[in-house]
């Protein structure tokens, strides 16, 4: 299993059903020394504003979240539903845990 932190779109339980067929559940947890950006992507009917998690200068700064268990199978829906504007890293989280997290696409 991997483990998938959110911080955004992927809490949503709507979605979720959408890209699993299913409704995960999840732990709170953060990720240090990452901060939110604000981020328009263009999607079918015009241009949503989203958020991103970006590298911070300020290791204190902190994004809460929820770590779900995923298969390798499922990552890969997950790949395939977060735009190109979204790259997928490995971040240790507050906890100690190792999670993948989608971040700025730079």
């Amino acid at each position: 299993m991997e483990l998938l932190f959110s911080y955004g779109t992927l809490r949503s339980k709507q979605i979720q059903m959408q890209i699993f067929n299913k409704v995960l559940s999840g732990t709170p947890d953060q990720i240090l020394g990452f901060k939110l950006k604000s981020l328009q992507i263009e999607e079918e009917f015009g241009m949503a504003d989203y958020v991103v998690a970006v590298p911070s200068e300020n290791l204190e700064d902190i994004i809460h979240g929820v770590v779900f268990e995923v298969s390798s199978q499922e990552m890969l829906k997950v790949d395939q539903f977060e735009s190109n504007s979204y790259k997928r890293v490995q971040v240790k989280l507050k906890s100690g845990r190792i999670a993948w997290v989608y971040t700025e696409n730079k």
